[in-house]
Parts: C-alpha cells; sequence; structure tokens
C-alpha cells in the first residue's frame, strides 16, 4: 500500500516481485533490549528529546510530510522531530532498510508499518506495549476509535496484537474496487453496474466494448494485491487460510479465477501482461475500460484531468463478495529513548488536524478517520462513487503478513502470471506454486 503522501506509486509497483511488508529472512532483526529504556515510565507525557519518524516515501513526500509537521513543531518546541522517507522498491525493502537501521543501532522512534510487516515486528519484540499510554490518554484514543473504521481496528487487533497488549495504532488504508471509463461504456452501449454484478456481466460488457470501441475490458496483471487478491476473494477463496498458517492456493475455486482471467487475455479483453502498462494513461485515452485501484489511482487521474468521465465499481464476483485490504499503523520502537516524546507524536498522527491535513493535501489512502474519509475534501475532485472504498471494509480480507511473506509473495505473483501468460496452464501453475508455498510453512 502506498505511503500516507505518496502519489506517484502504485501498490502494484511497491509490492511487485518483494512482496509486501513482511520483512526478507536475510535480513536479521535486532531483538529487544538493543536499544535505549529512556523515557517510558507509564505513558502519556510529553518528554522532550529528538524523536525519528520513519516512513515509506521519497524527496516529494519529504516535501509534504514538512508541511505536515510544522504545526507538530510549533505545538511542541520541546520535541526535535526528525522524519526520515525511505524510497524503496517494496515494503518489503522498506522494511529490510528499517531492519538494518537498528541492527546497526541508528535511533528509530516511530514507523509507518503496512499490514504486511505488522505481526513480523511483533513477533520480534521490537515494539513498546502502548497499553500505559493509551490508559493515561484514553478519551483522546477513544474519540479517535470513534471515528474510525471498526473493521480495520478488529483486524489489527487480531493480526497484530499479542498477550493482549495493543502495539500499534491504526492510520490510512486501502482496499481494491474497479475505476472504470463511463464515456467508453457509454459508447458501447453498456450500462455500468450500480451493485454486485457476475463475472458473466462483466465479461459481457468486455465483449460490447470490445466490438463497439475497440477498447480493452481491463487489465491482466499479477500484482499480489491489485490482481491476485481480488479475483481469489470475489470467488470465494483466498492465497493462503485465515491465520496465515498454510496454503489454500491450489483450490478448484482459485484455478477457476486464474483461468477466467487468461481467457480474457487469449479472447483479446485484456492486454498481454507484461512490459510497461500505465492504467490511467491508457484509460485517459480511451484504450481501456477498466482498471483495479484503491485511492492511490485518483492522484493520477488528477494529473491527466480525467477524474469527471470516472466511476468506481465493485469488483465483479462469482458467488462471493471480496476485497483485500492494507493499513497503515504507528508504533513506538523498544529502542526509542524518548517514549513519551514518540508517542506525542502518535497523537499528533492520531489528530483532526493531522487527518484534514493529510485528507486535502493528495494523500493516496483512504484517510483512518471516517469524518475526513466521508467528508467533501476527500470526495470532491474525485471519481463517483469514491465511498465505495469506505463501503468495501464490510468484505474486506488483510492482505497476509506471514513471517516468509516476501517469499511466499514471489511464488504467487510467479505462478499467476505463468497462468495469466499462457507459460503454464493454470492448474499447473497453481499446483506447483502451492506445493512451494506448503514447504514454506514448516
Amino acid at each position: 500500500m502506498p505511503g500516507l503522501m505518496s502519489s506517484a506509486l502504485t501498490r502494484r509497483n511497491l509490492l511487485r516481485g518483494a512482496g509486501g511488508a513482511a520483512l526478507a529472512t536475510g535480513v536479521g532483526l535486532p531483538l529487544a533490549g538493543c536499544g535505549g529504556d529512556g523515557g517510558s515510565g507509564g505513558g502519556g507525557g510529553q518528554a522532550g528529546g529528538t524523536v525519528t519518524f520513519v516512513y515509506y516515501g521519497d524527496a516529494e513526500d519529504q516535501k509534504a510530510y514538512d508541511a505536515l509537521f510544522n504545526r507538530f513543531r510549533e505545538e511542541h518546541p520541546e520535541i526535535d522531530l526528525k522524519f526520515q522517507g525511505i524510497a524503496a522498491d517494496s515494503w518489503a525493502d522498506f522494511a529490510n532498510a528499517v531492519a538494518t537501521r537498528l541492527a546497526g543501532g541508528q535511533p528509530v522512534d516511530v514507523v509507518q508499518i503496512a499490514t504486511e510487516g505488522q505481526r513480523i515486528f511483533m513477533s520480534k519484540d521490537l515494539l513498546e506495549p502502548l497499553d500505559s499510554y493509551i490508559a493515561k490518554d484514553q478519551a483522546l484514543v477513544d474519540a479517535y476509535y470513534a471515528d474510525t473504521p471498526e473493521p480495520i481496528r478488529r483486524l489489527l487487533q487480531q493480526y497484530a496484537s499479542q498477550d493482549g497488549h495493543t502495539f500499534y495504532m491504526p492510520g490510512g488504508y486501502n482496499t481494491m474496487a474497479l475505476y472504470i471509463n463511463t464515456d467508453i461504456w457509454s459508447s458501447a452501449g453498456v450500462e455500468p453496474p450500480t451493485d454486485t454484478w457476475s463475472w458473466e456481466e462483466f465479461r459481457a460488457a468486455g465483449e460490447e466494448i470490445k466490438a463497439k470501441t475497440g477498447a480493452f475490458l481491463t487489465a491482466a496483471g499479477n500484482g499480489y494485491f491489485t490482481d491476485v487478491m481480488p479475483w481469489l476473494l470475489n470467488n470465494g477463496t483466498a492465497p493462503l487460510s485465515e491465520d496465515w498458517g498454510s496454503s489454500t492456493l491450489n483450490t478448484p475455486e482459485a484455478v477457476e479465477a486464474l483461468t477466467f482471467v487468461r481467457q480474457l487475455v487469449v479472447d483479446g479483453l485484456a492486454p498481454e501482461p507484461g512490459g510497461t502498462f500505465d492504467a490511467p494513461t491508457q484509460m485517459a485515452q480511451g484504450k481501456l475500460a477498466s482498471f483495479g485501484g484503491g485511492r492511490w489511482p485518483t492522484n493520477d487521474l488528477r494529473r491527466l484531468d480525467f477524474i469527471e468521465p470516472v466511476q468506481l465499481v465493485r469488483w465483479p464476483e462469482n458467488g462471493s463478495a471480496g476485497t483485500p485490504v492494507g493499513w497503515d499503523a504507528f508504533p513506538i520502537l523498544k529502542m526509542s529513548k524518548n517514549k513519551d516524546a514518540a508517542w506525542t507524536l502518535i497523537t499528533y498522527l492520531m489528530s483532526e488536524e493531522f487527518g484534514d491535513a493529510v485528507t486535502t493535501g493528495g494523500g493516496a489512502t483512504v484517510p483512518a478517520r471516517i469524518s475526513d474519509a466521508t467528508g467533501p475534501a476527500f470526495l470532491d475532485d474525485a471519481p463517483e462513487n469514491t465511498e465505495l472504498l469506505v463501503e468495501l471494509l464490510e468484505v474486506a480480507t488483510p492482505i497476509p503478513g506471514p513471517d516468509r511473506g516476501p517469499e511466499m509473495q514471489m511464488v504467487i505473483e510467479e505462478a499467476w502470471l505463468q497462468g495469466v501468460s499462457g507459460t503454464k496452464d493454470p492448474q499447473t501453475a497453481l499446483a506447483d506454486a502451492d506445493s512451494r508455498l506448503q514447504g514454506m510453512f514448516a
């Protein structure tokens, strides 16, 4: 999932090849006790000192964060805030870079961690429990929780808590919808769906669109979050079991999903995978009727001045509705020497002021606060039905973050690409991948 402010990077680019934010096995993480003990003392205080916040982003994001934190600096002159972006190719590379810093003893107090890495950082005993801080600022936290989606809070508790302790405060998130060019659909005489629709209806629309406009129905990629999971979840299956403890890739439902997407390519309704394919640009040029995305494509469409003809609709389903979801979260590192000041920063990240600033500043995620995600600053100058990204949380499944997540994602994406491109038949591609995946759980 893109960082809070990132717009040039897509979820597909961030996750391609390396696999989420889960850490590659070759990078060792320091365990608890390697850093300082300072500044804990019960939570909630506003002790001063230096606080280093590490996030996923590039030089452009640095400028945006600088503006976002001006008010924080004004309100907390006792805290010397240093924020550092890591412009990695994937969440795995980002997490590995953070791990390298920790192993080298470089100070990190607060870090942006996506869904895929949250359980790993927690299980390595790198994080300070937030319970005492929450208790001291209970009213503030309760107000924040009251304005954040229940599914995100529940899933964070399910997958990223341990022994009853809370380690993360949730941030922005992304679900997956279909962006459609209504001009293309209208030219083909096809009505866009207003609610749920089937794979058969999706394909039939594509045949009409191809025949009457020449445009492709959709893209057929192999991104874990953007391509693989939506098709699986909308056919009643998933790449891994709910507890992330076994592979469920080689099921009849998974084979059926991959076969369906492959047939779109065979029949010319989707372009052959591979090479560079800029979906928003292709759509703006009238060559693509739909593509999948969370919030981040809106920024690309704005740059193309192509918001007006675009609408968000649900992913077509085959008897089951679903979407992947990934979210940012913010912990305090155990190594932090200024934990009270680090908590003060996190309370700022939870504030209405910060949420409003990210929303109006072109953030690439759905804002954590419901009031922001359903407000005019988020919905104006955005495709019609953008509120669907919030509604889809009702059927959302987290992108998995098991211990060997990067390797597993590479296997899954490779198999999906083999099936979509026709280098292997779908059954063989998924069976071979499933066999490799099962060995990674030993």
